[in-house]
C-alpha cells in the first residue's frame, strides 16, 4: 500500500470512499504519480495537476492547481475567490460527474504536457 492510499484510510468511511475512487481513477487510469504534499494526496505528470483534500467534515475537494488556464465548458470548477486554483466539491460519490471530471483532467493533462507548470513564487533566500 502506497504512502498516500495510508492516508486515505485515515478518513471516515464516505470521504474515504470518494478519496479512493478518485485516487484510483487518477493513478490507475490516468497514470498521474502520487505524494503526499502538504498533508494532501496530490497528482502529477510531468508537474503537479491537481489535488485532493477534505473540506468541512463531509465533503472532499478535488482542486486543479492551473484551473483558471483550464476552458472549464462543464461550467462546475469553482475559484472560491482564489486567483489561480479552481475546484470541485463531493460529499458523495453519486453526486460525481463522471464525464465531466474526466474532461477537465484530460485537459489539465494535455496543458501539463504542452507546459509544465512553473511556480511563480520567488524562492526563499
Amino acid at each position: 500500500m502506497s504512502e498516500v492510499e495510508n492516508l486515505i484510510y485515515q478518513f471516515d468511511n464516505s470521504q474515504r470512499e470518494i478519496l479512493l475512487f478518485l485516487h484510483n481513477m487518477l493513478t490507475k487510469e490516468y497514470g498521474l504519480t502520487d505524494k503526499i504534499t502538504f498533508k494532501n494526496p496530490c497528482y502529477y505528470n510531468k508537474s503537479w495537476i491537481c489535488y485532493l483534500k477534505s473540506v468541512r467534515s463531509e465533503s472532499i475537494e478535488l482542486a486543479f492547481l492551473r484551473g483558471n488556464e483550464l476552458s472549464n465548458v462543464q461550467g462546475i470548477l469553482k475559484s472560491h475567490g482564489r486567483k489561480q486554483l479552481r475546484s470541485i466539491e463531493f460529499s458523495e460519490i453519486k453526486e460525481i460527474p463522471i464525464e465531466s471530471v474526466k474532461e477537465i483532467l484530460q485537459e489539465a493533462i494535455l496543458l501539463d504536457e504542452a507546459k509544465p507548470y512553473q511556480s511563480k513564487r520567488k524562492p526563499n533566500k
